[in-house]
């Protein structure tokens, strides 16, 4: 059976993930192979994502797979972006840092916002093949439901009525940021 690191020590992140890959293959998980997370230096989501896969990579001779994603929201100059995890770790969570966001928002009148994924793959000798996907929506006036993970609450995508917090999953992940960046990843890597 093939194999595959998901490079990710967010249990939401590693379900979705491992959902859009193919059942022919196992994924793996670093957290049971107690492999810590990067440190992540990069400057934009794609820099993050690759510097995930081949740090990664150096731990395991199968393929790797790697995700940086986070919520721009336009009137906060696309903040928090690659901040997004960080920013709920400082605020001592998510529900803490979607209140946090959503007081900046009061005195706003532009909601917009730009879920984002960067996916990379690497296998062991390859140079990691790196792919976004956005999905642009608002920002609701709330925290509104209690499925997903992350910031999924307070973004309610284009032409929708509901958060991805209150969709359900099978929904979800049909047109969320990280099924549009694996579906441009799948057309370059074939075996996923």
């Amino acid at each position: 059976m093939r194999k595959i690191l998901i490079g990710t020590h967010n249990q939401g992140k590693f379900k979705e993930i491992a959902q859009l890959i193919s059942k022919k293959t196992k994924k793996i998980s670093p957290v049971k192979l107690k492999i810590r997370s990067p440190k992540e230096t990069g400057k934009t989501f794609n820099l993050n994502s690759k510097l995930k896969a081949n740090f990664f990579s150096k731990f395991v001779d199968y393929p790797v797979i790697s995700d940086d994603s986070g919520l721009c929201i336009k009137s906060l100059k696309n903040k928090p972006g690659i901040y997004s995890a960080r920013l709920a770790k400082k605020k001592g969570g998510f529900l803490k840092a979607m209140k946090y966001i959503l007081k900046k928002l009061e005195k706003k009148g532009n909601r917009s916002a730009t879920f984002v994924c960067s996916l990379s793959y690497k296998t062991k000798k390859g140079k990691p093949i790196t792919v976004e996907g956005k999905v642009y929506g608002n920002i609701s006036l709330s925290v509104i439901g209690k499925k997903g993970f992350g910031y999924d609450p307070i973004f309610i995508p284009k032409n929708k009525k509901i958060t991805f917090g209150q969709m359900t999953k099978s929904k979800k992940i049909k047109i969320d940021h990280r099924f549009v960046a694996f579906k441009k990843l799948k057309k370059k890597v074939k075996t996923l």
